[in-house]
């Protein structure tokens, strides 16, 4: 990748929405050349999709919160995919020290986070284990992984 498919990246980040002839402006190329080079980075894999970015406060989704989760050794393959049935888990990771996974959540409120986690998330299989860690406020909620990845290169 050069420096242009990088900008093509951020820019496309940035507004997904941009027209071919608009991204093309923004990164110094005519729209058919601008074309081809997204239609290349779609088959590299490096843009995954295309979406909506949902705002979850503007939802009513306005409780966020990180869930440690310990399993019994022999659940991971069960756990897995109920987390990935799971609509509330907006994200999970596996991870290496005291918990095996990060799951990512949002609730309507204080009351439906705790209804979530003791009769939802602590029933799926395996479960062990949680610990929650509730966000108060929202410093960097999202961040530009084209930029990032740009200047590590």
């Amino acid at each position: 990748m050069d420096k242009i498919d990088w900008k093509i990246l951020a820019e496309l980040e940035e507004n997904g929405r941009l027209s071919f002839a608009e991204l093309g402006d923004k990164v110094a190329l005519s729209k058919s050349p601008c074309w081809s080079r997204v239609r290349d980075l779609e088959q590299a894999g490096a843009i995954a999709g295309y979406g909506a970015l949902i705002d979850p406060n503007a939802v009513g989704l306005t409780v966020h919160c990180l869930v440690s989760v310990r399993i019994r050794f022999d659940m991971h393959d069960a756990f897995e995919q109920a987390v990935i049935d799971h609509p509330a888990v907006m994200e999970c990771y596996t991870t290496a020290g005291d918990s095996d996974y990060v799951l990512r959540v949002h609730a309507r409120s204080v009351e439906h986070l705790d209804d979530l986690l003791r009769h939802k998330l602590a029933k799926l299989p395996g479960v062990h284990r949680l610990t929650s860690t509730l966000f108060l406020k929202a410093i960097k909620a999202r961040s530009s992984v084209a930029k990032w990845a740009a200047s590590t290169v």
